[in-house]
């Protein structure tokens, strides 16, 4: 199944802006009374007839319409210093979307050696993301936040986890303290880890130091090991 991506699809037919029309026509050579699958990042699947294969502005009629497709039983929040090497970071989204997350929200730290990201081609890394692992359901990318903004809103009843690499504090291992079903928010640091201070803020206010594992992993290979494990746990 090919997905295509309407964030504005309604009624019974729609129009493809020039990009999405160009891959559908041009790139994958669909043409008039082919079937095709638009997802609107919102849990919909819509199954639709191409009535118009323009290049330019393809138009399609709906067939059918599937909500919540491909839901998770678990919502993962993902807070992620962005990389030095905004490569390393794109990679995490990519993958981390791939596997299931809800949300992504690039954390400023007092160590972060990039503290500016562009919100636009990242977003459009996750939409790729999405569409190739056919999820209906688009990770919401928020605006970068300051550590310490974020760490005191109010998760409500979602368990909150911290992964650093400093030693002295005993840790337990994600993959042993995540509740099945539930809703988790993890916090990942930059490439010279939190500070102590941030370790600190964050235990104050219920974040519970976590563990990945024996290795010392990237900034990067964390968030994808997080997805990853949240993924196994509510298999």
């Amino acid at each position: 199944m090919q997905l295509f991506y309407a964030p504005d699809i309604s009624g019974e037919t729609h129009t493809f802006d020039e990009t999405e029309s160009n891959h559908c026509v041009r790139v994958l050579r669909k043409s008039a009374g082919d079937t095709i699958h638009i997802i609107d990042g919102r849990g919909n699947l819509f199954t639709c007839e191409i009535t118009d294969a323009h290049p330019k502005h393809c138009t399609v009629a709906v067939r059918g319409k599937e909500s919540g497709y491909g839901a998770l039983p678990y919502r993962l929040h993902l807070a992620v210093a962005p990389t030095k090497n905004i490569d390393r970071y794109e990679w995490m989204l990519e993958k981390a979307t791939e596997i299931g997350a809800e949300s992504f929200i690039p954390l400023e730290c007092t160590r972060s050696e990039r503290r500016t990201v562009k919100q636009e081609r990242l977003g459009k890394v996750i939409v790729s993301a999405a569409k190739q692992s056919l999820k209906a359901f688009l990770p919401k990318l928020e605006p970068t936040c300051r550590f310490e903004d974020f760490v005191i809103r109010d998760f409500g009843r979602a368990q909150l986890f911290i992964g650093y690499c400093a030693e002295e504090t005993e840790r337990t291992l994600l993959k042993e303290a995540l509740h099945p079903g539930g809703e988790y928010v993890v916090l990942i640091g930059p490439e010279g880890d939190f500070s102590p201070e941030e370790i600190a803020l964050a235990r104050r206010n219920g974040f519970q130091p976590i563990s990945l594992g024996n290795s010392r992993l990237r900034t990067e290979t964390a968030g994808v090991m997080a997805a990853a494990i949240a993924a196994v746990i509510n298999m």
